[in-house]
This record gives structure tokens, C-alpha cells and sequence, in this order.
């Protein structure tokens, strides 16, 4: 029996099956070929592609739109795969709305840029369908290479690097590869097992051996993979997640945003997954979305987010902040937690307001509070126990170029490294020119 399930007002089962069904459906469904075409034709094919210029992995945008609308969608995913292995999932959850879109030029002349995210989709939806694999493997080069964590950059490191020819052993503490994609976005953006299933056809280029089970630190330690391999990549994200360092949070109820999301990712049956009557989430960023929308999802009446600063300084884009409150869920911002009350378990959260100010966030002695029987953290991750002996900047591993870290033959990348911003495209970006590099210093 989980904490939540202890706490009064957080129960199973508020909603019906079809509303579950209903609920949890996939956000935004495939195009149609027609549909698809017609979206295509929307694209000016620029000659200097801001898009592209947008886009952190650099995907030929203007290219496999056009391959689109000339009827070769297949076409189009292997220009997208090319640098985007994992480009069936960025189409889904890749915040276009503030990247390749928003540099979109019919966004700039008619506020209507072309569905980029969505045709993206259509393509590599299209090509994997088929169930074939769009590269071949080189011939092997007898190299070894680690990878640490099967997440959206492990993955992409250890395809290029298999792609290249070597032999690429990737050890996840998890029971499932993929990742955040698998266990840390909502359901709703990645629907049908997905996530699992662009993970069983990634693996088809061969060469990569996945051992679940295996936690850096705990189970395997760098020092012996340097040892063992003639390369090391490392790509574990974060496991430590920050505290409110607010009285009372040890209460009953009170619990983790990113564990909420992948025990739901998880569940069988949402019927059994317990929600609160009324939830409070801490946080601004994406995290803190996909749990206070999926609370709302599950049948929580009342779901609030709470962020210490304004509207603009929230890291989730103003497309999911919408979201969000079209779906029912309150944005109260400028207020940080000082108190959670509770006899045992959560009743209400206290939050002071706060501002912004050129010395820093300041706490004002007005302070409300807001009934709550489920409260969820969702105020930043951190890098739990880096190895010994590496370098790291701001809590993370600090690395130079394309990965390389403090110690020789060992890279890194995603968002356990310094640097770069925390999205699954970026690290996709990061693990597939960490594997570049890796591959030219094996070759060398």
C-alpha cells in the first residue's frame, strides 16, 4: 500500500472506464495521407530554413515536408531518422510550438505555421509501420562500447555507434529501456506503448545488448566499464529529486511528480491508480504539467499549480500552460510553499508570496493557503551520486565539445551533463554527436 493510498480523499476508481478511455486517448492523432498532403503544401520551402536552424537536431525540415507532398512519406522519415533516431517520439512530444514552429514563416505572416510536429509524425508513423529498419549496420570494428541508462540519449549514442559498427552494451537500472520517454511523460502524448515499441524497433539495427537492472554506483561502476570497454557514454539523466525544504513535507500524501507519472505510465488499469479530490502541484516546468493535467485526467476535482515566479519564467511552454487550463487545472504563480499542514497526512499546503526581484526571489510576509489531500513536487531533478572523479558544473557532469567529460574515454550527455536544455530532442541531439565523436576517436 502506497503513502497516497493511506491518505484520506485520495482514492481509486473516480471515473468510469469509458472516461478513462476517453481521457487518456492519444492528444494528437495521425495525419491522414490526404490530410497530410494538404499540410504539406502549406511549407514554403525556404532556401535558408529557419525551421531547420530551430530544430536541435538539425533535421532537413524543408526536405522531408517536400518528400511529403510529392507522396514519399517514406522518403521523408529516413531524412528524418537520419538525424533523429528517435524522431517518432520528438513529433510527439517535441515542444514545437516554441522551436521549429515558431520560426515557421507563415507563423510569422499568418500566426498558422505549418504542422512540422505533426507531419514529422505522419512520416516516421508511416515508415516504421512497415516494420523494416531504414540503415543497415557496418561491418563490425571490434570495439566495445558502454552506454549507461536507456533513455533518449543512451538510445540515440548507442544506435549511431552500432550503426557504425561497434559492439554497444547499454546497462539500465530500469526493468524497461526508454527512458523518460517510457516512465516521465504523460500518457496521453505517447499512447498505445509507444514508447516501448519505437525502443523494439531502434534495436533492429543490431549490435546493442540492453541488461536491465544495472544502476551506476550500485550495480556496475565507471571504473569498471572503462576498464571493460574501449569507450564509455554516459546517459542516466537524473535520479534525485529536489525538496521543497518546506515544513511538514514528510506528511502523508506528499510525493514525487516524476513517480505519480510513471506509476501511471505503468498501470495496467487506471482504475486502480488513487487520485486526491483536490491536488496542489509544486513547480513550473513540464513535469508539473503532465502530472496536475493527468490528476484532472483521472478525475481530481480541483488541481492546482503553483510556481514561485511569473507566467513567462516557467520553463513549460505557454502552448502546455494553455493546455492545461483548458483542461481544468488553476495556475497560481508568484507564491512559494513555506508549510505543509496535516495531522499525519496532508490537508492543506501554506505558500507566501513571492517577487522577483535583482537580489533574487523575495518572500513577503502575506502568505494563503490551499486544501489539499495530494501535494506532488515537481521542482527540478538532480544528478544522484556522481561518479568519483569526474568533473561537474551546477550539479551536473560538466562536459567539453561533443560530450567528452573529465576523464578519457568516457562522454556524456542528456540531462545528466552540464549544459543544453532538459528535452528528449536535445539529448537525442547530444547522444547522437557524442557518438560521432566516440566513433572518430575509436577510429582514429
Amino acid at each position: 500500500m502506497t503513502r497516497s493510498q493511506l491518505t484520506p480523499g485520495v482514492v481509486a476508481g473516480r471515473l468510469g472506464a469509458e472516461d478513462y478511455a476517453r481521457n487518456f486517448a492519444d492528444i494528437a492523432p495521425k495525419l491522414e495521407p490526404h490530410e497530410a498532403r494538404v499540410a504539406a503544401d502549406r511549407c514554403y520551402f525556404c532556401h535558408d530554413a529557419p525551421c531547420m536552424t530551430a530544430c536541435p537536431t538539425s533535421i532537413d525540415i524543408p526536405l522531408f515536408i517536400r518528400q511529403i507532398a510529392t507522396g514519399t512519406p517514406e522518403a521523408a522519415a529516413r531524412t528524418i531518422f537520419s538525424q533523429n533516431i528517435l524522431g517518432g517520439m520528438c513529433a510527439r512530444v517535441c515542444p514545437t510550438e516554441t522551436l521549429c514552429e515558431e520560426v515557421c514563416v507563415r507563423e510569422t505572416a499568418e500566426g498558422k505555421p505549418v504542422e512540422i510536429g505533426r507531419l514529422q509524425r505522419f512520416a516516421t508513423d508511416t515508415l516504421m509501420a512497415r516494420g523494416d529498419h531504414p540503415f543497415a549496420r557496418a561491418a563490425a570494428t571490434g570495439k566495445r562500447v558502454a552506454v549507461v541508462g536507456a533513455g533518449p540519449a543512451g538510445l540515440a549514442a548507442a544506435h549511431r555507434l552500432a550503426m557504425k559498427g561497434h559492439a554497444v552494451t547499454i546497462y539500465d537500472a530500469r526493468g524497461k529501456a526508454g527512458g523518460l520517454n517510457e516512465y516521465g511523460i504523460a500518457s496521453y502524448k505517447a499512447a498505445g506503448g509507444f514508447a516501448a515499441a519505437e525502443v523494439e524497433w531502434l534495436l533492429k539495427i543490431g549490435g546493442i545488448e540492453v541488461r536491465h537492472g544495472q544502476a551506476l554506483g550500485r550495480d556496475i561502476t565507471l571504473d569498471a566499464l572503462v576498464a571493460g570497454h574501449d569507450a564509455v557514454f554516459l546517459g542516466m539523466g537524473l535520479a534525485g529529486v529536489n525538496a521543497l525544504r518546506a515544513a511538514g513535507e514528510d506528511c502523508e500524501g506528499v510525493a514525487n511528480a516524476v513517480d505519480f507519472i510513471a506509476d501511471l505510465r505503468q498501470a495496467a488499469d487506471l482504475s486502480k491508480l488513487p487520485v486526491g479530490r483536490d491536488v496542489v502541484v509544486i513547480g513550473g516546468g513540464m513535469t508539473a504539467v503532465d502530472a496536475a493535467v493527468q490528476s484532472k485526467l483521472l478525475g481530481a476535482e480541483n488541481v492546482t499549480i503553483v510556481y514561485r515566479r511569473g507566467k513567462s519564467r516557467m520553463s513549460a511552454s505557454e502552448h502546455e500552460q494553455d493546455h492545461a487550463t483548458q483542461t481544468g487545472v488553476r495556475i497560481i504563480h508568484n507564491a512559494a510553499p513555506v508549510a505543509v499542514h496535516g495531522n499525519g497526512a496532508v490537508r492543506e499546503v501554506e505558500f507566501a508570496y513571492t517577487e522577483d526581484t535583482p537580489e533574487g526571489l523575495r518572500l513577503s510576509a502575506e502568505t494563503f493557503r490551499l486544501k489539499a489531500d495530494q501535494v506532488f513536487k515537481a521542482i527540478g531533478q538532480t544528478l544522484k551520486g556522481a561518479p568519483e572523479g569526474l568533473k561537474t558544473e551546477g550539479g551536473k557532469i560538466a562536459v567539453t565539445g561533443p560530450g567528452r567529460t573529465s576523464v578519457p574515454g568516457v562522454w556524456a550527455g542528456g540531462d545528466c551533463a552540464a549544459g543544453g536544455e532538459d528535452l528528449t530532442v536535445t539529448a537525442v541531439a547530444e547522444g547522437r554527436d557524442a557518438a560521432e565523436d566516440i566513433h572518430a576517436s575509436l577510429t582514429a
